[in-house]
Formats: C-alpha cells, structure tokens, sequence
C-alpha cells in the first residue's frame, strides 16, 4: 500500500527531475529473477521502483535502516537489509526465501556503488551468484547507462535473462564462485558495449 502511494505521490515530480526510460521491458521473465544492475548513484533503485509496477525484494545495505522511521519504509518497499563487511547468512537465507516464494529480487553486484567514474565495472560480489545458483534462478543483466542529474534523462537497459546452470550441483569454492562472478560480469558488460546499438534501435522505433 504505501509503495502504491509514493509511486502516485511521487511519479509525477520525480518524472521532471529525473526523467527516467526503461528499454527492454520485454525481457523480464514472469515469475522468481534476479535483477543484476550497476550501481551509479542512490537514485538507481527508486527510479526503477517508481517506473515499474512489479514487486521486487531489494537488497540494500544494513546502514540505511539506522533511522526507524526510514527503515520502516524501506522494509514496506521490500528491501533486505545487509552487512555488507561481513558474510550475512540471516540476508542470503531472507533472498533465498524469497525466490523460493516465485518473488523477483534486485541485487548490485557489486555491493556497493562505483565512485571512480573512469571505470565501467566493478568486481562482482559472490553473494549474488551464491544465491542464484543455489535457488536455481535466471540473472536479468540491466545496465544505467549514465549517473543521474536532475532534469537529464535517466536509462536503463534490460538484457535477456540467464541461468549459471553449469554450476548447479557443484561444490561452491571460492574458485567456483569467482568464475561464476566473472560470468555473470561479461553479461554486464556486453549491456554496456551495445548500449548504443540497443538505444538506436529503440529510436528507429519510435
């Protein structure tokens, strides 16, 4: 309910400061996914939110829960509260759950956001790739295409989905792990290569 307030009370002056497109919607899968997404500012996930009419889990780190009253609404958007310095087994065990429930659940590999803008990428966290192979569930690469200004237009592109399925029944290693993370990396970045060619493309069909 409150999620369906902020998205009415907050849609249209959100709109003009942070005009905000999403390509590729059609690549969404209906049911349990992981939403992969680079993370370039704070404005990344409520954009998407107030843009989208799913319900997903947001996984988000513990020290934005520290104000209750914050908290409370973050908790009452779906978020997941993490630590993030240290291995949070209570956090994986709530994403695990809630892809066994056929839930969506958004996640930034890299744990935290990119502040060296001469970087595309950042190394991908196993947190994420833990919990897709063990609940069996598709990754859905999305990229931000630059960090959000006020009154510049903001775009997400939405990849297809897909399984680390090679890794399903394997002893979870650090080196296993690491293979899957890089995997799960190039999916990425293969988003932010064609990006110019996935938005031309969606302008000559408009």
């Amino acid at each position: 309910m409150l999620l369906w307030l902020a998205r009415i009370l907050l849609w249209i002056p959100l709109s003009i400061m942070h005009p905000t497109y999403i390509y590729g919607r059609k690549n969404r899968p209906k049911g349990k996914v992981i939403i992969s997404c680079n993370h370039r500012s704070n404005w990344d996930i409520v954009s998407y939110i107030l843009h989208t009419s799913e319900k997903v889990k947001i996984l988000a780190k513990k020290e934005l829960f520290k104000n209750k009253l914050f908290g409370a609404i973050l908790k009452s958007f779906g978020a997941i509260p993490i630590d993030r310095e240290h291995n949070d087994i209570g956090a994986i065990k709530d994403c695990m759950k809630a892809l066994k429930e056929d839930k969506k659940l958004f996640v930034f590999p890299e744990g935290t956001r990119l502040k060296d803008e001469s970087l595309v990428m950042g190394e991908v966290k196993s947190g994420m790739t833990l919990i897709a192979i063990k609940t069996k569930t598709p990754i859905l690469p999305m990229w931000v295409v630059q960090k959000p200004r006020l009154f510049r237009k903001s775009q997400y592109i939405i990849g297809k989905p897909f399984e680390l399925s090679e890794f399903y029944g394997k002893k979870l290693d650090d080196e296993t792990l690491n293979e899957a993370n890089n995997i799960v990396r190039e999916k990425m970045l293969e988003l932010y290569h064609n990006q110019a060619e996935l938005l031309g493309k969606k302008k000559k069909r408009k």
